[in-house]
């Protein structure tokens, strides 16, 4: 790697583990082993620096989500692939961890590719549950983005309760909770090529008289 690469590629790990108020341009320097010469060679100064390597960081973030949801078959499959891939749960999300840093947040050119990163996210997932409804896999009772919503939501939130207990079984149970409701939106179909274990229960909740159940 070049000095920029290595600049961006430093604080992008820095920024996983320390988040933006606690990354210093000392300790991008000396976990790069780039000069500061360099630095403000390739770089205005830290935020800059700091809006490259977000933007290095959610390229991670896509290409682990297009993997795992792009690719077609089964729409419930394709949500299972994301929710169950392999994460480092107790670092956290590389972008959702920033959304707790308050200069983050306020600075506009800071916030701005983490919205879009996390938007691309929620859209994307929305649009594999779109097309599953489209096709009859999924029941469309629910909108697609709200679906997608508490999918991203969930997992999210998994990181943080894994974080705060520093253990990764909270972030398991979120997300088996979650894909416990999932198949609840499986539709049953004649279909030869119904991936085995996905018919849907029998039995749903009354939704007519929903204060007939606890």
């Amino acid at each position: 790697m070049d000095a920029r690469e290595r600049l961006v590629a430093a604080m992008a790990d820095l920024l996983w583990e320390r988040g933006y108020v606690g990354t210093s341009p000392s300790a991008v320097l000396r976990r790069s082993g780039v000069g500061q010469g360099s630095l403000y060679h390739h770089f205005r100064g830290k935020q800059d620096l700091a809006v490259a390597a977000i933007e290095a960081n959610a390229e991670v973030l896509r290409a682990a989500a297009r993997a795992t949801l792009l690719p077609d078959g089964h729409a419930y499959l394709r949500l299972e692939r994301f929710l169950l891939r392999d994460r480092d749960v107790l670092r956290g999300c590389r972008i959702g961890r920033l959304t707790q840093d308050p200069e983050v947040c306020s600075t506009e050119e800071l916030r701005r590719p983490v919205a879009e990163t996390l938007r691309w996210i929620r859209q994307t997932l929305a649009e594999v549950v779109a097309t599953g409804q489209a096709r009859g896999e999924l029941d469309d009772a629910v909108p697609a983005d709200e679906v997608a919503s508490a999918v991203l939501a969930t997992l999210q939130g998994g990181y943080v309760l894994a974080r705060a207990e520093q253990e990764e079984q909270r972030s398991t149970a979120a997300v088996r909770g979650v894909l416990a409701l999932l198949r609840g939106l499986v539709r049953p179909r004649d279909d030869p090529d119904m991936p085995a274990g996905l018919e849907p229960p029998t039995h749903r909740p009354d939704t007519a008289n929903p204060g007939s159940h606890a």
